[in-house]
Protein backbone atom coordinates (compact mmCIF):
# COMPACT_ATOMS: atom_id res chain seq x y z
CA UNK A 1 0.00 0.00 0.00
CA UNK A 2 2.81 2.39 0.89
CA UNK A 3 4.68 1.48 -2.28
CA UNK A 4 1.63 2.26 -4.41
CA UNK A 5 1.24 5.67 -2.75
CA UNK A 6 4.92 6.47 -3.34
CA UNK A 7 4.62 5.49 -7.01
CA UNK A 8 1.56 7.71 -7.41
CA UNK A 9 3.42 10.60 -5.75
CA UNK A 10 6.41 10.18 -8.07
CA UNK A 11 4.24 10.24 -11.19
CA UNK A 12 2.62 13.44 -9.88
CA UNK A 13 6.05 15.03 -9.49
CA UNK A 14 6.98 14.10 -13.05
CA UNK A 15 3.69 15.52 -14.31
CA UNK A 16 4.58 18.87 -12.75
CA UNK A 17 7.81 18.99 -14.79
CA UNK A 18 5.76 19.13 -18.00
CA UNK A 19 4.98 22.78 -17.35
CA UNK A 20 8.72 23.53 -17.64
CA UNK A 21 8.85 22.35 -21.25
CA UNK A 22 8.38 25.23 -23.73
CA UNK A 23 5.41 25.09 -26.08
CA UNK A 24 7.81 25.27 -29.08
CA UNK A 25 8.21 21.52 -29.02
CA UNK A 26 4.60 21.11 -30.22
CA UNK A 27 4.20 17.79 -28.44
CA UNK A 28 1.46 17.33 -25.93
CA UNK A 29 2.98 16.68 -22.56
CA UNK A 30 1.84 13.36 -21.10
CA UNK A 31 3.47 11.35 -18.38
CA UNK A 32 2.02 7.91 -17.83
CA UNK A 33 2.04 6.37 -14.34
CA UNK A 34 5.09 4.35 -13.34
CA UNK A 35 3.27 1.10 -12.75
CA UNK A 36 2.30 1.01 -16.44
CA UNK A 37 5.85 1.79 -17.57
CA UNK A 38 7.60 -0.84 -15.48
CA UNK A 39 7.27 -3.45 -18.24
CA UNK A 40 7.72 -0.96 -21.13
CA UNK A 41 11.34 -0.34 -22.15
CA UNK A 42 12.69 1.74 -25.03
CA UNK A 43 15.48 0.34 -27.18
CA UNK A 44 18.39 2.48 -28.39
CA UNK A 45 17.13 2.41 -32.00
CA UNK A 46 13.90 4.16 -31.03
CA UNK A 47 15.66 7.23 -29.62
CA UNK A 48 15.80 9.94 -32.25
CA UNK A 49 18.35 12.73 -32.62
CA UNK A 50 15.72 15.29 -31.60
CA UNK A 51 15.26 13.75 -28.18
CA UNK A 52 19.02 13.85 -27.53
CA UNK A 53 19.15 17.59 -28.30
CA UNK A 54 16.19 18.41 -26.05
CA UNK A 55 16.81 17.12 -22.51
CA UNK A 56 13.39 18.13 -21.13
CA UNK A 57 11.68 16.19 -23.87
CA UNK A 58 12.53 12.97 -22.09
CA UNK A 59 9.65 13.72 -19.73
CA UNK A 60 7.06 14.38 -22.44
CA UNK A 61 5.94 12.82 -25.68
CA UNK A 62 7.67 13.85 -28.89
CA UNK A 63 6.12 14.93 -32.15
CA UNK A 64 6.80 11.47 -33.59
CA UNK A 65 4.39 9.96 -31.07
CA UNK A 66 6.88 7.96 -28.99
CA UNK A 67 6.84 8.66 -25.28
CA UNK A 68 10.17 8.70 -23.43
CA UNK A 69 10.43 8.74 -19.70
CA UNK A 70 13.00 8.63 -16.95
CA UNK A 71 10.77 6.22 -15.14
CA UNK A 72 11.51 3.46 -17.68
CA UNK A 73 14.89 3.00 -16.02
CA UNK A 74 13.88 3.92 -12.47
CA UNK A 75 10.65 1.91 -12.09
CA UNK A 76 12.23 -1.58 -11.79
CA UNK A 77 14.62 -0.23 -9.14
CA UNK A 78 11.85 1.47 -7.15
CA UNK A 79 9.95 -1.76 -6.67
CA UNK A 80 12.89 -3.29 -4.78
CA UNK A 81 13.58 -0.17 -2.71
CA UNK A 82 10.00 0.67 -1.75
CA UNK A 83 9.00 -2.89 -0.85
CA UNK A 84 9.64 -3.34 2.86
CA UNK A 85 8.95 -6.72 4.34
CA UNK A 86 6.51 -6.59 7.24
CA UNK A 87 4.78 -9.26 9.33
CA UNK A 88 1.39 -7.91 10.29
CA UNK A 89 -0.63 -11.09 10.18
CA UNK A 90 -4.07 -10.56 11.62
CA UNK A 91 -6.10 -13.73 11.29
CA UNK A 92 -9.85 -14.07 11.56
CA UNK A 93 -12.02 -17.05 12.44
CA UNK A 94 -14.02 -18.63 9.64
CA UNK A 95 -17.28 -19.09 11.56
CA UNK A 96 -17.85 -15.77 13.29
CA UNK A 97 -15.20 -13.56 11.70
CA UNK A 98 -13.61 -12.64 15.03
CA UNK A 99 -9.92 -11.83 15.30
CA UNK A 100 -7.63 -14.66 16.33
CA UNK A 101 -4.37 -14.40 18.25
CA UNK A 102 -1.16 -14.92 16.31
CA UNK A 103 0.65 -17.57 18.36
CA UNK A 104 4.29 -16.52 17.65
CA UNK A 105 3.51 -13.12 19.21
CA UNK A 106 2.55 -14.80 22.48
CA UNK A 107 5.67 -16.98 22.43
CA UNK A 108 8.18 -14.24 21.62
CA UNK A 109 6.85 -11.17 23.43
CA UNK A 110 5.60 -10.28 26.91
CA UNK A 111 2.89 -7.66 27.34
CA UNK A 112 2.88 -5.53 30.45
CA UNK A 113 -0.48 -4.30 31.74
CA UNK A 114 0.40 -0.68 30.94
CA UNK A 115 0.52 -1.59 27.22
CA UNK A 116 4.27 -1.93 26.73
CA UNK A 117 5.71 -5.04 25.10
CA UNK A 118 9.01 -6.69 26.06
CA UNK A 119 11.21 -8.67 23.68
CA UNK A 120 14.68 -10.17 23.51
CA UNK A 121 17.33 -8.57 21.32
CA UNK A 122 17.46 -9.91 17.78
CA UNK A 123 20.04 -12.61 17.09
CA UNK A 124 20.56 -13.80 20.65
CA UNK A 125 20.41 -17.44 19.50
CA UNK A 126 22.31 -17.08 16.23
CA UNK A 127 26.02 -17.95 15.83
CA UNK A 128 26.62 -17.96 19.55
CA UNK A 129 29.99 -19.68 19.11
CA UNK A 130 31.61 -16.65 17.50
CA UNK A 131 30.20 -13.92 19.75
CA UNK A 132 32.15 -12.53 22.69
CA UNK A 133 30.77 -12.77 26.21
CA UNK A 134 30.08 -9.03 26.45
CA UNK A 135 28.02 -9.12 23.27
CA UNK A 136 26.13 -12.22 24.43
CA UNK A 137 25.31 -10.46 27.69
CA UNK A 138 23.90 -7.47 25.75
CA UNK A 139 21.87 -9.79 23.51
CA UNK A 140 20.31 -11.55 26.51
CA UNK A 141 18.76 -8.28 27.67
CA UNK A 142 15.04 -7.63 27.42
CA UNK A 143 14.10 -4.37 25.69
CA UNK A 144 10.85 -2.47 25.14
CA UNK A 145 9.15 -2.35 21.76
CA UNK A 146 8.47 1.10 20.32
CA UNK A 147 5.03 2.65 19.85
CA UNK A 148 4.33 1.38 16.34
CA UNK A 149 5.47 -2.14 17.19
CA UNK A 150 3.30 -2.14 20.33
CA UNK A 151 0.24 -1.03 18.35
CA UNK A 152 0.86 -3.74 15.77
CA UNK A 153 1.28 -6.42 18.45
CA UNK A 154 -1.95 -5.28 20.13
CA UNK A 155 -3.78 -5.79 16.83
CA UNK A 156 -2.32 -9.28 16.51
CA UNK A 157 -3.61 -10.41 19.92
CA UNK A 158 -7.10 -10.64 21.39
CA UNK A 159 -8.40 -9.12 24.61
CA UNK A 160 -7.66 -12.35 26.49
CA UNK A 161 -3.93 -11.59 26.34
CA UNK A 162 -4.40 -7.93 27.31
CA UNK A 163 -6.01 -8.59 30.71
CA UNK A 164 -4.06 -8.23 33.94
CA UNK A 165 -2.26 -11.40 35.01
CA UNK A 166 -1.15 -12.39 38.49
CA UNK A 167 1.71 -14.87 38.54
CA UNK A 168 3.44 -16.22 41.63
CA UNK A 169 6.98 -14.80 41.93
CA UNK A 170 6.52 -12.65 38.81
CA UNK A 171 9.82 -10.79 38.14
CA UNK A 172 7.94 -8.16 36.10
CA UNK A 173 5.33 -7.39 38.79
CA UNK A 174 6.75 -3.95 39.58
CA UNK A 175 6.85 -2.97 35.88
CA UNK A 176 3.19 -3.66 35.02
CA UNK A 177 2.05 -0.22 36.20
CA UNK A 178 3.68 3.01 35.08
CA UNK A 179 4.55 5.23 38.06
CA UNK A 180 6.56 7.94 36.32
CA UNK A 181 3.60 9.97 35.01
CA UNK A 182 3.46 13.50 36.45
CA UNK A 183 0.03 15.12 36.13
Amino acid sequence: MAAFAAVRRLSGVLRSFCSLVPSVYSGSCTVTPIYRLSSFHISQRQISRDSIKKPFLSLCSTSSGLSFSITNKVAPLLQNILHQQVRTVISFSLRKGKRKTVKPVIKRFLRLHCGLWLRRRAGYKKKVWKKKTNRMKRLREHVFCNKTQSKMLDKMTTSFWKRRTWYANDPYQKYHDRTNFHL
